[in-house]
C-alpha cells in the first residue's frame, strides 16, 4: 500500500528513477523549489526568504496578530489579509467577548484594508481554496492546516507572529528544505475515501520523523484518478506528518476548479522538471488503501478497521493503558466498554471542516444512507459543510434533504467539532469523526472535573456506513450502495459578494478600532539578561507533548484576545499546578527586581557559590521540560501564555515541529535542547543557572554549560541552541518580536 524510500529519486521521463547520485542542485527542478524562488526576496546559501501572496488568519489568532502588528507599526496590510470567523463563531463562553472579538477584526479590516469573513459564512481553509488559490502561489496562514498544494498553492502553516512579520513587509526566513516525492499510482476503491489515504500516509511516517519539515510533492499517474475534493482531502491531512507545505502536480481537473470559482486565470500547469532531484520518496498505490481508523489520541495511531473488528479488545485495551499512563489514573477512559456481543458500538458520528466537510465526503455519505436511517439510540451524526457556497450546492442537489431524513443534523460552517467547541461526546464517549486530530481533549472533555472521550479518525464514507448500522463500527466497503455520479459543480460566489468585506487595497488610517472590554494589549516582556536562572514550573514525560495540552482549546480559546487571562489556562488539562508554580516563579523575579529577594533564590546563589551581587546581572524565568513538544496547532499561544506567566525558555530532546519552535523564539524563549542520552533529572521546584547566556547567544554559540540546582545537589547540565538564525538570536536577545521591531523603529 505505502512503501518509503529512503535514498534519493530523479524524475526522468515522467516517472522516478533511483538517482546515482545526491544532486542538491537538481532539487532546483521539483515543483516546490520553482515555486520558493519565485518567493524568494534574496539569495544565500542553504537559506530561503519568502514573501507569500496573501496571508489569512481565523478568530483565535488575528486580534493577537494584530495587536502585536500594531504595537511593532503597522499602518496598513500589503498583501490581502482575509480574517475569518469559524472558530468560536458558535462559543457561549465569556458572554460578549466571542463578538467583541468579530466586531474588532472588521475594524481592522477597514483601518488596514484588509478582507473580513463574517461568522459561519466559510471555514479558514475553504474560503482560501475557494477564493485566494493560485497555480505557484504561496498563502501563509496563522493555522496549522494551511495546506492547498492540491490546488497547486503552496500553504503554509505558522503561529501568528510569522504573519506579523508579513504584514510588516519582512520574510518568512527558513533552511532550504528537502523535498520528499510522493508518488500515486492505481485508483481507490469504492468507499475509500480520501482520509483512509491521509490516516495510513500518517501511520507511516509520523512517528519516524520521514517527512518532518519537509516539503511533500504529489506526482504520479494515479492523481488523474482523484477528483479534486479527494486531492484536497488528502492534501489538507500533510499536516498531521509534521511535513512544512505540500504541493501537487496540476492537471485539466485544478483548471476546471479554478474556472468554476472565478478564477481561470490562476490556473498554471506545474510538473516537476526532468532530472529534479528528491531526497526520498513515498510511493502510494491508491488500490491497496482499505478503510482505516486512527485511533485516540493521534491521526498517527492508523489501524486497517478490518483489523479493529477483528480485534477490538487487545487493541482498545492499549489505548486505555494509553490513557491512564498520560492521565496518571486520574481519569479512565472504558472503551472496552464499547463492546456489544463483540461488536464495537460508537456513540458519535461527525464529519466536519476542512477536511470532511467537502461536498463529495457529504454526497458519499448520503449515498450510502440512501434508504437508511441513524437509528433512535445514543448513536447521532452531525454534518458542518465547509461554507455556504458548499451547502447552498448540497441544498440544490438535494444532498442536504436525504441526510436529514435519515436522521443526521447539518449545523453552521464551524470547526468546532475539531478543536472542542462543538458535538462534545459524553464522558466515556467515543465518537467517529473525519476531521483533521484526535488529541486528548480536543473533543472538548475536562480531564480536571473527571471527563475524558476518545476520538476516533475515519472517513466520512465509513462513518456514513456506521451510521446505516446505528453505530456498530463498519467500514464502507462492506455495504451496498450506489457511487454518486461525478456531475458539474457549481460555485455562487454572490454569498460573498453580499456579505464579505472586501478592503484590500483600500486603508482608512483614521478608522478607529473597536475593543471589547476582554481585549488586553500585551503586557511588557523582558529583554534577555545577562544571566538566567530558571526554575522548573513542569515536567513532562510523555513521548510528545500537543499544543493543545500547552494551552487547551474549545471554550478556552474564547479569551484568546485577553493575554493573561487565557495564559491561566496554560497546561491546566496537563498539569493543572503549572499556572501557580508558574505565577510562584514570576513572584521571585518581581521580588528580585524589587531588591527583595526570596529566600530560597538565596539559597539557590550559595549552593552556586554566588552572593547576592549575582541578582543583579541575572534574570529569573520559569522553564517547561518536554520530551518533544509542540505537535499540532500553530497557534502561538502555545508560547505566548508561558512567556506572559514569566516563561523564559523551553527545554526538549526534539521540537515536534518548526512552527512551535518559531513561536517559542519569537516570543523570546529560549529553544534550548538536550543531546540524546543526556538525563534530565530536574523537578519542578528546582533550579537551573545558565552564566552568560547573553554574551553567548550574542557571539552565535550553540553549547550552553548549566548547573541543575536539585534536592541531590548541584550537578552539570548542558544545553544547546542549534541552528539558530542572526535573526532569530536578535529576537531572543531583545525578548520578544514587538520588542524587535520596537528597537528598529526607536532608530528609525
Amino acid at each position: 500500500m505505502i512503501t518509503l524510500h529512503s535514498g534519493g529519486v530523479s524524475w526522468q521521463k515522467g516517472a522516478p528513477v533511483p538517482a546515482p547520485v545526491v544532486s542538491p542542485a537538481d532539487r532546483e527542478k521539483t515543483m516546490a523549489y520553482q515555486i520558493f524562488r519565485r518567493h524568494s526576496m534574496r539569495e544565500e546559501a542553504g537559506q530561503l526568504h519568502l514573501k507569500f501572496d496573501s496571508l489569512i488568519s481565523h478568530d483565535i489568532t488575528y486580534v493577537g496578530i494584530i495587536q502585536t502588528a500594531k504595537a511593532s507599526g503597522l499602518t496598513e496590510f500589503p498583501v490581502p489579509y482575509v480574517m475569518t470567523n469559524c472558530h468560536n463563531s458558535l462559543c457561549a463562553v465569556g458572554g460578549t467577548i466571542n463578538e467583541d472579538d468579530h466586531v474588532f477584526g472588521l475594524s481592522a479590516a477597514m483601518k488596514y484594508g484588509g478582507n473580513f469573513v463574517p461568522a459561519n459564512q466559510a471555514v479558514i481553509h475553504q474560503y482560501a481554496r475557494e477564493m485566494m488559490s493560485g497555480c505557484g502561489r504561496m498563502i501563509l496562514g496563522s493555522d496549522s492546516h494551511t495546506r492547498y498544494g492540491a490546488i497547486g498553492t503552496m500553504g503554509v502553516g505558522e503561529g501568528g507572529p510569522e504573519i506579523v512579520k508579513q504584514l510588516l513587509k519582512n520574510t518568512y526566513d527558513i533552511a532550504a528544505p528537502q523535498v520528499v516525492l510522493v508518488y500515486l499510482t492505481g485508483e481507490p476503491a469504492q468507499g475509500v475515501g480520501p482520509h483512509d489515504v491521509a490516516i495510513a500516509l500518517c501511520g507511516e511516517v509520523y512517528k519516524n520523523g520521514f517527512v518532518k519539515n519537509k516539503v511533500l510533492e504529489f506526482a504520479g499517474p494515479g492523481i488523474r484518478n482523484l477528483p479534486m475534493d479527494y486531492r484536497i482531502g488528502i492534501d489538507v491531512m500533510t499536516t498531521e506528518t509534521a511535513c512544512l507545505s505540500s504541493i501537487w502536480e496540476t492537471d485539466g481537473a485544478v483548471e476546471e476548479y479554478l474556472a468554476i470559482h472565478g478564477r481561470p486565470e490562476a490556473y498554471e500547469s506545474l510538473h516537476p522538471q526532468e532530472g529534479a532531484y528528491y531526497d526520498s520518496m513515498i510511493t502510494i498505490d491508491l488500490s491497496k488503501v482499505e478503510p482505516m481508523a486512527a485511533l485516540p489520541f493521534h491521526p498517527s495511531e492508523a489501524y486497517p478497521i478490518r483489523e479493529l473488528i477483528a480485534n477490538p479488545g487487545d487493541i482498545l485495551r492499549e489505548v486505555e493503558k494509553q490513557a491512564a499512563d498520560q492521565f496518571g489514573g486520574k481519569v479512565n477512559l472504558r472503551l472496552t466498554d464499547k463492546l456489544v456481543d463483540g461488536k464495537l458500538v460508537v456513540d458519535q458520528g461527525v464529519i466536519a471542516g476542512c477536511a470532511g466537510g467537502m461536498y463529495d465526503n457529504i454526497a458519499e455519505a448520503a449515498a450510502i444512507l440512501e434508504g437508511h436511517d441513524v437509528g433512535s439510540g445514543y448513536f447521532s451524526l452531525s454534518i458542518y459543510p465547509p461554507s455556504v457556497p458548499v451547502n447552498l450546492e448540497l441544498i440544490q442537489n438535494g444532498v442536504q434533504q436525504s441526510l436529514l431524513e435519515a436522521g443526521a443534523l447539518f449545523k453552521p460552517c464551524f470547526c468546532g467539532p475539531c478543536f472542542g467547541a462543538g458535538d462534545v461526546p459524553a464522558n466515556n464517549g467515543l465518537s467517529i469523526r473525519h476531521t483533521t486530530r484526535n488529541f486528548p481533549n480536543r473533543e472538548g472533555s475536562k480531564p480536571g472535573d473527571g471527563q475524558l472521550s476518545g476520538v476516533v479518525l475515519m472517513d466520512a464514507r465509513s462513518i456514513a456506513a456506521t451510521a446505516r448500522n446505528h453505530g456498530v463500527l463498519t467500514p464502507a466497503t462492506e455495504v451496498s450502495y450506489t457511487q454518486p455520479r461525478q456531475g458539474k459543480r457549481t460555485f455562487d460566489s454572490r454569498v460573498y459578494d453580499r456579505r464579505v468585506y472586501f478592503g484590500f487595497g483600500k486603508p482608512q488610517p483614521d478608522y478607529q478600532l473597536k475593543f471589547g472590554p476582554n481585549i488586553a494589549e500585551w503586557p511588557k516582556i523582558p529583554a534577555l539578561s545577562d544571566n538566567l536562572l530558571m526554575q522548573v514550573a513542569s515536567v513532562l514525560r510523555d513521548p510528545v507533548t500537543t499544543t493543545d495540552e500547552l494551552i487547551p482549546s474549545g471554550e478556552t480559546s474564547s479569551y484568546r484576545s485577553n493575554p493573561m487571562k487565557l495564559a491561566s489556562f496554560a497546561l491546566s488539562r496537563r498539569d493543572p499546578d503549572y499556572v501557580p508554580r508558574a505565577q510562584a516563579t514570576q513572584a521571585l523575579e518581581n521580588a528580585r527586581q524589587a531588591g527583595t529577594p526570596a529566600p530560597e533564590v538565596k539559597d539557590a546563589l550559595g549552593k552556586l557559590g554566588l552572593d547576592e551581587s549575582a541578582l543583579d546581572s541575572l534574570q529569573i524565568g520559569s522553564v517547561i521540560f518536554a520530551n518533544k513538544p509542540g505537535d499540532g496547532s500553530a497557534r502561538e499561544q502555545a508560547a505566548s501564555c508561558q512567556r506572559v506567566l514569566g516563561g523564559c525558555a523551553n527545554i526538549c530532546y526534539e521540537f515536534a515541529t518548526k512552527r512551535y519552535r518559531s513561536n517559542c523564539v519569537n516570543w523570546g524563549m529560549l529553544p534550548f535542547t538536550l543531546a540524546e542520552g543526556d538525563e534530565f533529572a530536574c523537578q519542578p521546584g528546582d533550579f537551573i543557572y545558565v552564566p552568560d547566556v547573553k554574551a553567548k547567544v550574542e557571539n552565535g554559540d550553540d553549547t550552553f554549560p548549566a548547573k541543575a540546582v536539585t534536592a541531590d545537589g548541584v550537578k552539570d547540565l548542558t544545553l544547546y541552541l542549534k541552528n539558530t538564525t542572526g535573526e532569530e538570536r536578535e529576537l531572543l536577545l531583545t525578548g520578544c518580536l514587538m520588542n524587535h521591531y520596537a528597537a528598529q523603529n526607536s532608530l528609525s
